[in-house]
């Protein structure tokens, strides 16, 4: 199978498979992924630290991502280029933030190993462990 650009609904199919995922809503009906009651891919409510520069309007399509390290995170979000950003507000926490609407900047191959990245980073030691042996090389 070739791999082709991400898309929102590749987000719920991979973290939905991820052993042990529940979906629950937010207070807003968004979306938020967990292991073990440990999210690891929310999908954000408009928040003013998230705002289009121009215009001032909040971002409705924020999607936040649980990584390993805080070296993976400034690793993703380093380059000027790549769709995963950050905001003051989240220094120090080990997630990242990508739009829904640049999705397509990164391939589905792409998405699949920052969630799988993040439910390793919140799954149980046990847990993860097992996923690793079945899964990974």
């Amino acid at each position: 199978m070739t791999d082709r650009p991400a898309r929102v609904s590749d987000v719920h199919e991979i973290a939905a498979a991820m052993p042990y995922a529940q979906r629950i809503e937010g207070p807003s009906g968004n979306p938020i992924y967990q292991v073990g009651g440990k999210s690891f891919v929310f999908f954000r409510t408009p928040q003013p630290d998230a705002a289009d520069p121009d215009t001032g309007e909040r971002f409705d399509d924020v999607i936040m991502v649980w990584v390993e390290s805080e070296s993976e995170k400034l690793a993703l979000v380093q380059d000027p280029g790549s769709p995963f950003f950050t905001t003051d507000r989240f220094d120090g926490h080990p997630s990242v933030l990508i739009r829904a609407s640049r999705l397509a900047d990164i391939s589905r191959t792409e998405l699949a190993e920052l969630i799988e990245d993040g439910w390793l980073s919140r799954a149980s030691k046990r847990r993860a462990a097992e996923w690793l042996a079945a899964n990974r090389r």
